[in-house]
């Protein structure tokens, strides 16, 4: 018998509205939603992985934005009384493609930078530019509210990016329609994610930037270390087994002559090391 199920051609959006009419009435819990995406999958109705992003779709909607934001410590933003030199520096270092932007007080929300934007200047003096002539509108949403309804949002009008806030107003982190994808259909690799970067680079005489996924043996190695002790193949693996639990961004560990701290990591997993070599020992 052929499958003629071509669920895996379909742009994300067609197959949640299909999963929609799917479900008219609501399942009292998800072992019923997983009951008849088991029965759909027997009946050739969907494929495997229609089944998994089925069940995650439904997942969504009792998922708040607090769960997958990227948190304060995290956020790269701009601020209105900044100069422009450390702006354009910041955007060049980082790399995003968008900026909160910030005004004098901590939790005043500006709006968005886009990166994109600058082309415009980018042949004209620093001297000229002026951040408030190029701020859009961003969203600011609650920490409660429900992922699939902000995914709704960002598909209307168009949006990629949301500010989170507290009850008390307090921003906690920002949320992208790919954090919400990410739920949907797993990591997403973007243009800044290249498998052919180095996994260990020095970018200055005692400091190295090191992938979380670079192999231990590799690290002893090139430090001339000896961690047989741990049970770890990779350098994340060590800094979880000496913290003793998940690290997040700012988290460090001493090693003898030098310090480890994580640079990048999300909710997931950690993605980037700082290696500090100690002078004064």
């Amino acid at each position: 018998m052929t499958n003629t199920d071509n669920s895996q051609d379909q742009p994300l959006s067609n197959l949640l509205t299909k999963l929609k009419r799917f479900f008219t009435i609501k399942p009292s819990s998800l072992d019923d939603v997983s009951m008849l995406l088991k029965d759909a999958l027997a009946k050739r109705l969907i494929d495997k992985e229609a089944q998994l992003i089925a069940e995650r779709a439904i997942r969504l909607g009792d998922t708040t934005v607090k769960e997958i934001m990227i948190p304060r410590v995290e956020m790269v933003t701009l601020t209105s009384e900044e100069e422009s030199s450390t702006l354009i520096t910041r955007i060049i270092e980082s790399g995003h493609s968008r900026y909160p932007v910030l005004g004098a007080t901590k939790n005043e929300v500006r709006g968005i930078l886009l990166a994109k934007d600058l082309l415009t200047i980018i042949d004209k003096e620093l001297e000229n530019f002026q951040l408030h002539n190029f701020i859009r509108d961003i969203k600011i949403v609650p920490e409660t509210k429900k992922a699939d309804s902000l995914l709704e949002e960002f598909k209307k009008d168009r949006s990629h990016m949301a500010v989170v806030i507290d009850e008390y107003g307090t921003i906690s982190g920002l949320v992208t329609i790919e954090d919400i994808l990410e739920e949907l259909v797993g990591e997403i690799e973007d243009e800044h994610d290249s498998e052919d970067l180095d996994d260990l680079i020095q970018v200055s005489e005692y400091e190295y930037i090191a992938d979380a996924t670079l192999e231990l043996s590799v690290f002893e190695e090139k430090f001339e270390k000896d961690f047989g002790d741990i049970d770890a193949e990779t350098l994340a693996g060590l800094f979880i087994n000496k913290l003793g639990l998940l690290p997040k961004v700012g988290d460090k560990i001493d090693l003898d002559n030098m310090i480890l701290s994580i640079t990048a990591a999300d909710k997931r997993k950690v993605k980037k090391i700082g290696i500090t070599i100690k002078t004064n020992i």
